[in-house]
């Protein structure tokens, strides 16, 4: 699967982003996806995912209520839909597909393990 992230950039605090990641690949519908992000000295974590059909989406605790995360499957398609942004969400934004998800490790964030199924990732920066 090839992944192409955009729509990241530099945004004050209380501002909005919202990113895109387009899926190269034959039937998008056989991928849960989720937007993950890694900021600088830390570990890469969950921020949120979203099953095949778009019926089941997870957060993590930081961005509940602030992100959301949907899909167009005509499109081949993830958004992510940040609003009220903190300078702590600062980080690169990676998305990627899992086609061995189930409900628990989409709740969890974890699977995803496929490299070959990440994006190069974009970068957000929320000033203060």
């Amino acid at each position: 699967v090839q992944l192409a992230e955009s729509g990241g950039g530099l945004v004050q605090a209380g501002g909005s982003l919202r990113l895109s990641c387009v899926a190269s690949v034959r039937i998008f519908t056989n991928y849960a996806m989720g937007w993950f992000r890694q900021a600088p000295g830390k570990e890469r974590e969950f921020v949120a995912t979203i099953s095949w059909n778009g019926d089941n989406t997870y957060y993590a605790d930081s961005v509940k209520g602030r992100f959301t995360i949907s899909r167009d499957n005509a499109k081949s398609t993830v958004y992510l839909q940040m609003d009220n942004l903190k300078p702590d969400d600062t980080a690169v934004y990676y998305c990627a597909a899992d086609a061995w998800a189930t409900s628990e490790t989409l709740k969890r964030g974890t699977g995803f393990d496929s490299v070959d199924n990440w994006g190069q990732g974009t970068q957000v920066t929320v000033s203060s």
